[in-house]
């Protein structure tokens, strides 16, 4: 899963995505550009709801791997 964070988001915004994700028992890795944080999920994601990350502030977009 694919976590894509705002442009305005702000580095609060992004601990409190990362806390998030630790609760949750998942691991991550964070890819900075020049524009955006882009965190990659590692973990079960499957059954995952969406939904949650995407309210959470700074988060613009989540990306689902398909399976295959």
């Amino acid at each position: 899963m694919l976590v894509v964070m705002k442009k305005s988001a702000s580095d609060e915004d992004l601990r409190q995505l990362k806390q998030h994700l630790i609760d949750l028992d998942f691991d991550f890795h964070q890819s900075t550009g020049i524009d955006r944080i882009i965190l990659g999920i590692i973990g079960e994601t499957s059954h995952f709801d969406v939904a949650k990350l995407r309210s959470l502030p700074g988060v613009l977009e989540v990306f689902k791997i398909p399976d295959e």
